[in-house]
C-alpha cells in the first residue's frame, strides 16, 4: 500500500482542528512541509475542504513580513471572520488571542496575472482605490502557537483568526513615516506608535502579494482586500475585552472579543 502524502495528513489534521474548534500539536508534523509552496498548497486544500472560497482568488487576504529583506508571506482569509467595525466575536472560537493594528488596502479594479507580473512598488498603488483601518485577531490551530515551525504557521493561514475592517476612505500616498497609530485593549495603557510599519509603506507589498494571488493564472477581482502588516507588533488580548485601533487621518476600527 502506498504511503499517504504527509501534506494530505496535515490538511486533514488542520481541517479537523478548524471543525472542532480545538488546537493540535505541531510535533507530529514538523517534517511534513518541504518548502513554502507546500505550505501554500495546504492552505488551499484546507480552504477547499472547509468550503471557504468560491473558484478563483479569495476576496480577503493578509500579507506581509518583518522587513523588506525577508520573503513576504500571504494567506487567504475565511469570510465568516471578516466583519465591519464595530464587530462582535462572542460567537467565534479562539485560543491564544493576539491583536495587530493594520492598514487594509482595497483594489479598485481587477488585476490579471500579466498586470501583476509587471507591477513595481512604485506603480502598484494605481490599482488601489481605498484604505481602511483594520484589526487582525491572530490565533493558531497549533497548540504551540507562535512557537510552531514557520512553515506550519504558514500552512495554518499564517496564524489568522479574524479581521475587522473600519470605514473605507479614498487611498492616497501619505507620509507613512509620520503616521501615528494608537491601539487600546481593555483597561490597559494605550499603545502608541509612529512610523512603525515594517515595510515603511503598506503598498510596498502589493506586487509580491498580487503575483502570489495570480500565480495559478486567475485574475484578482476588483474589491479584493489585503491587510499589510502590524504597526504595533502582536498585542495580547482576552475574551470580553474591547479593542479599538485608530490611525490619525485614516480612521478607526473596534471590536469586542
Amino acid at each position: 500500500m502506498a504511503e499517504q502524502d504527509p501534506t494530505t495528513g496535515l490538511t486533514q489534521a488542520l481541517v479537523a482542528a478548524w471543525q472542532a474548534g480545538h488546537t493540535i500539536s505541531a510535533l507530529p508534523w514538523g517534517g511534513a512541509l518541504a518548502d513554502a509552496p507546500a505550505a501554500y498548497a495546504v492552505q488551499e486544500a484546507v480552504g477547499h475542504a472547509m468550503g471557504w472560497f468560491p473558484p478563483g482568488p479569495a476576496r480577503h487576504w493578509k500579507s506581509g513580513g518583518a522587513n523588506r529583506q525577508v520573503v513576504l508571506t500571504h494567506a487567504p482569509l475565511p469570510p465568516a471572520g471578516v466583519r465591519s467595525s464595530p464587530a462582535e466575536y462572542a460567537d467565534m472560537q479562539f485560543h491564544t488571542i493576539g491583536i495587530e493594528a493594520e492598514i487594509a488596502l482595497r483594489l479598485g479594479q481587477a488585476v490579471s496575472p500579466a498586470q501583476a507580473a509587471a507591477l513595481t512598488p512604485d506603480t502598484a498603488g494605481m490599482f488601489v482605490d481605498a484604505m481602511a483601518v483594520s484589526i487582525e485577531i491572530v490565533d493558531s490551530r497549533w497548540a504551540e502557537g507562535g512557537a510552531a515551525p514557520a512553515l506550519l504557521r504558514l500552512a495554518d493561514l499564517q496564524s489568522h483568526g479574524a479581521l475587522v475592517l473600519g470605514e473605507w476612505v479614498p487611498y492616497a500616498a501619505r507620509d507613512w513615516a509620520a503616521q501615528r497609530c494608537v491601539a487600546r485593549i481593555g483597561q490597559r495603557e494605550p499603545v502608541l506608535r509612529t512610523g512603525t510599519h515594517p515595510l515603511a509603506d503598506p503598498a510596498w507589498l502589493l506586487p509580491t502579494w498580487l503575483q502570489h494571488a495570480t500565480r495559478n493564472g486567475a485574475t484578482v477581482a476588483a474589491g479584493t482586500v489585503v491587510t499589510t502588516g502590524s504597526w504595533v507588533g502582536l498585542l495580547p488580548a482576552a475574551r470580553g475585552e474591547a479593542v479599538e485601533v485608530e490611525f490619525d487621518g485614516v480612521g478607526r476600527a473596534s471590536l469586542t472579543l
